[in-house]
């Protein structure tokens, strides 16, 4: 399976997608139309290792709610993720086994080596 979970209103989400082209047999998911499902998001998670690894501290929501003052937990993470797409870090690149996170320069090109 080849997809990829982004933010269609992100645009290093759109800059992403446009270094990563062509996106042939690709499955494009827009998080905030159509958001992650339990088992979407417990797929990925066995690909990341952790819930954790998927979560976005840069979320506006995260100060807001005060969560940089709290311990969470595996659980709280994937609650957290399920209950509002800001905090999915992205985009996720799932390739088959492999998965990339986030948008940092060297997840982009391995993402892009992986894909051509």
């Amino acid at each position: 399976m080849k997809k990829i979970y982004h933010l269609e209103s992100c645009s290093t989400c759109q800059r992403i997608l446009k270094e990563l082209a062509p996106l042939d047999e690709v499955t494009l998911q827009e998080i905030k139309s159509q958001p992650i499902t339990s088992a979407q998001l417990d797929q990925m998670k066995a690909l990341a290792g952790s819930y954790e690894a998927l979560f976005s501290r840069r979320a506006m929501l995260f100060r807001q709610r005060g969560l940089h003052e709290k311990q969470l937990a595996e659980e709280d993470y994937k609650q957290l993720i399920l209950d509002h797409y800001t905090f999915l870090k992205r985009p996720v690149v799932q390739l088959d086994d492999q998965i990339f996170i986030g948008n940092s320069k060297q997840v982009v090109q391995a993402a892009k080596e992986a894909l051509h």
